[in-house]
C-alpha cells in the first residue's frame, strides 16, 4: 500500500499524487465526498483507480494517506 498526497488545486479539484511512480493526477471522482464520510474509491484522470480507507468527515488538504490499487 504506498502513501499517496492528496491536495486542492486553485481550481477546487482534488489531485492526487504517489511519489514512487511520481505520478500525479486529477481525481475525477471520489465514491465519498460528504461532510459524514470522505474516501472510498477514487477514480483518476488517467482511468487507475485506488482506495482509501473512508474518513469520518472530509480532512483538512493536503494530507497524506495509505491507499491500494482497486
Amino acid at each position: 500500500m504506498p502513501s499517496v498526497m492528496i491536495r486542492r488545486e486553485k481550481d477546487g479539484r482534488l489531485s492526487l499524487y504517489v511519489p514512487k511512480k511520481d505520478l500525479e493526477e486529477m481525481i475525477e471522482s471520489m465514491e465519498f465526498q460528504s461532510e459524514d464520510k470522505w474516501g472510498g474509491e477514487v477514480e483518476l484522470g488517467d482511468g487507475s483507480k485506488y482506495y482509501i480507507e473512508p474518513m469520518a468527515g472530509e480532512p483538512s488538504l493536503p494530507i497524506t494517506v495509505r491507499a491500494k490499487r482497486a
